[in-house]
């Protein structure tokens, strides 16, 4: 195979919260937006981060959490609930290390 044939535009891909927790505490599983695939200096900065740095996981992971427009979900001073954000941001490293 060819590497040309690997390479794409990203698309935007569903990521579903569905863990008994949400489910517990929401009623329902909870969705948003990311793309399949990610520049290569975002993902380079999520892999040098150091485990005390957690302030600058989340600022980098919020602009990977998105709507179903490819919009930031997190800006200005929108946030979501602490345990969401931490279940999105587990949900969105565990995608970009199988990728």
């Amino acid at each position: 195979m060819k590497i040309s044939q690997l390479s794409a535009k990203p698309q935007l891909i569903k990521v579903v919260l569905d863990d008994e927790a949400i489910i517990e505490q929401f009623g329902e599983a909870l969705e948003f937006f990311t793309y399949d695939r990610q520049p290569l200096d975002i993902f380079m900065q999520l892999a040098n981060l150091k485990q005390e740095n957690q302030g600058e996981m989340i600022n980098i992971t919020r602009t990977l959490i998105l709507d179903e427009n490819g919009k930031q979900v997190i800006q200005g001073e929108a946030t979501l609930p602490t345990t969401v954000l931490v279940k999105a941001i587990a949900k969105i490293v565990e995608l970009l290390g199988k990728s």
